[in-house]
């Protein structure tokens, strides 16, 4: 009998950016999005009667969770084990406390012991009993490096090195697990990392250093026993390699305007039975996410607010339902004719979910004025966008910017001290 895996990844709940707040609920719209785009994984799950769920890495936003968020979590992952659907959470870098010592979010899972749920925080092997047989699973959640900082003698090595002695700790980890494999039961192996050849979203934080590359060959992935590569970090759904099949699934719901253009979703598996090599199949499940645009008007009349709203009208279409930024350019002169609050309205009126910014540029005669949504205000991500929205820095610079801003912001909010090579 065929064996059928759900992979998911990258859900980041929790991520408030680009909605409103909602006190009756305690939390952002932009959650609700979130738990919506879950809501469908789940519903899939259901629907296809698969074997097994396997999550790869990031269930939150941050490794503190509310109460509120755990539960809406937690209450989607019941659905699951009440339909008896065996169910692996990987542990991602936004789910790794700083502190080696400290719990992540999802260690209340093991610690109940409940049954057909297995939380994976280290590198592992382990051996899954679904409806169909049998499912290995070899797991490598995200690692810090500073777990190698006990050895003594990588106190005064270069960065170069120590991620090169991380690399290849961790390699060494990971082919002990694959040697352990059985050929004649299927295998998957279960990652949160960057591996070599992987396109970077808006969530590139390598770019700025802090993220090891890993290459298959060097995890020894092709030549081990494995019918399927399932693999979180990277946002973008991506398939770098096809024997065995090597997936990002991608994050489940935009996070930011550097995922506008991208679809999000899921991926089912099939394994077929048989000794290795089996028979696999892979399929991109896109899912309903919130919509984001990104408008921009050169505005030419003396009139200009009756000719946005004229061209608004000619979009609404694509307004409906988006989260909407806009961008209007415009001789200086005329700059001050454009009421920002009233375009947002009509935004608003013609069905936009949120307005994430109004920027008004003109030809550099005068200095560019960016219109921040009042509830935003105080949210320094959302600022943060606006600011390299303002500099005329390349896409993948500015989200890596974004990303790494992002990073820093997470860490000072949750108390942490930031030194100068934060």
């Amino acid at each position: 009998m065929a064996l059928r895996i759900l992979h998911f990844a990258d859900l980041h709940l929790g991520i408030e950016t680009h909605g409103t707040f909602r006190p009756e609920l305690g939390y952002s719209t932009r959650v609700q999005d979130f738990l919506a785009a879950f809501d469908q994984v789940i519903e899939a799950a259901l629907t296809e009667q698969v074997d097994a769920v396997l999550f790869a890495g990031d269930a939150f936003k941050n490794a503190d969770p509310s109460p509120t968020l755990q539960r809406l979590f937690a209450s989607r992952i019941r659905r699951l084990l009440a339909a008896d659907i065996p169910t692996v959470l990987l542990v991602g870098n936004h789910d790794r406390p700083r502190s080696l010592a400290r719990s992540t979010p999802m260690d209340i899972y093991d610690a109940l012991q409940l049954p057909g749920v297995r939380v994976l925080t280290w590198p592992e092997r382990l051996m899954l009993e679904t409806r169909s047989g049998p499912l290995q699973v070899v797991a490598l959640p995200w690692l810090p490096m500073g777990i190698l900082l006990a050895d003594d003698r990588l106190h005064r090595s270069s960065s170069v090195e120590l991620e090169r002695a991380f690399r290849e700790h961790v390699s060494r980890i990971v082919r002990e697990h694959l040697m352990e494999l059985d050929p004649s039961h299927p295998a998957v192996f279960l990652g949160h990392l960057t591996l070599e050849g992987g396109q970077f979203g808006a969530e590139r934080s390598a770019l700025l250093g802090t993220d090891p590359v890993f290459a298959l060959d060097e995890l020894g992935l092709v030549e081990a026993p494995i019918d399927y590569v399932a693999l979180g970090h990277l946002h973008k759904h991506q398939v770098l390699h096809h024997r065995p099949p090597v997936v990002y699934a991608g994050s489940v719901e935009r996070i930011d305007f550097g995922e506008e253009h991208e679809e999000k979703g899921f991926v089912l598996v099939t394994v077929e039975p048989g000794t290795y090599p089996r028979a696999v199949s892979c399929s991109f499940r896109p899912i309903r996410t919130r919509p984001m645009r990104t408008l921009r008007f050169e505005l030419e009349t003396d009139t200009p607010m009756e000719e946005l709203r004229a061209r608004l009208e000619q979009r609404m279409p694509e307004v409906q339902d988006a989260i909407v930024r806009l961008f209007l350019r415009l001789p200086p002169e005329r700059a001050g004719a454009v009421r920002s609050h009233e375009v947002r309205r009509w935004l608003l009126d013609f069905g936009a979910a949120h307005v994430a910014g109004i920027l008004i540029e003109t030809e550099r005669l005068t200095r560019p004025r960016v219109d921040v949504a009042h509830e935003t205000r105080n949210d320094p991500v959302a600022l943060l966008e606006r600011w390299v929205s303002l500099r005329s820095l390349p896409d993948e610079l500015a989200r890596a910017v974004v990303a790494r801003g992002r990073q820093l912001i997470e860490r000072a909010e949750a108390g942490e001290s930031l030194s100068p090579t934060s």
